[in-house]
């Protein structure tokens, strides 16, 4: 009798085990995994879920952004926007921003050209900037006057005609100076730089980084909350965008 009420014990045991529920995999990761196009693997570098029930959003190694359904069956290709109380908000752009923001932070000041006042900065701007264009120059003039401000200017570089461009070459020429910031300004000012260019500089870097993050051209000024603003804007204006009064 004690050997069948064991027998009888584990095979309950077995029964309970088999109405345990299964562990359901994550739709993000499954859909990473699995998700092909003509029969070829996808590089996926992320998926993560939307407000849209049954959709996610799909970001390529390349940084291209489109969302699926969890079948991988349907896309959809455009920015996703929320429609709130106050009005449309893209989600998609918000989501642009925080990683642009992110990333941005992740290069060291080390690798900048920085222009700060003499004051604790009230706000950092970050720029791609390419010597040899007349908007840049245009905008490094507003550079003292944002330092009054209290805004500090930190240079990228974004040679836009390419990285085998003279701009691409005096770019490199600035960061290998010496004194990059005397050298920016110089630059600016059509000045002939002596520096070499043949320095380990982070130019390459920069311009790949640029592009991965949206930007065509220069200047490209990126707000702190990753908010992307192209070409020239005055520095009292730029103050306005930054919510700053003197």
């Amino acid at each position: 009798m004690r050997r069948s009420t064991l027998t009888l014990g584990g095979g309950l045991l077995a029964a309970s085990l088999a109405l345990l529920p299964v562990a359901q995999a994550d739709p993000a990761e499954q859909l990473a995994e699995t998700l092909t196009v003509n029969g070829q693997s996808m590089p996926v570098e992320r998926v993560r879920e939307t407000p849209l029930e049954g959709f996610f959003e799909v970001r390529l190694e390349s940084g291209e952004t489109f969302y699926s359904n969890a079948e991988g069956s349907h896309f959809l290709v455009g920015d996703l926007y929320e429609n709130g109380e106050n009005g449309l908000v893209n989600l998609t752009e918000q989501g642009r921003n925080a990683e642009r923001s992110g990333r941005l932070a992740a290069v060291p000041e080390s690798e900048r050209v920085v222009f700060r006042g003499p004051g604790e900065p009230r706000a950092t701007l970050m720029v791609f900037t390419d010597t040899t264009c007349p908007y840049c120059r245009q905008l490094h003039e507003e550079v003292p006057r944002l330092n009054e401000l209290g805004i500090e200017v930190h240079y990228l570089a974004f040679p836009r005609s390419g990285l085998g461009s003279p701009g691409g070459r005096e770019l490199q020429q600035v960061w290998c100076a010496d004194n990059p910031a005397e050298a920016m300004s110089a630059a600016k000012r059509e000045e002939a730089l002596s520096a070499a260019a043949d320095c380990d500089n982070p130019v390459e870097e920069q311009y790949h980084l640029g592009m991965e993050l949206g930007v065509q051209g220069t200047p490209a000024i990126v707000l702190p909350d990753g908010r992307l603003v192209p070409g020239y804007v005055p520095a009292e204006r730029l103050a306005a965008m930054l919510g700053l009064n003197e």
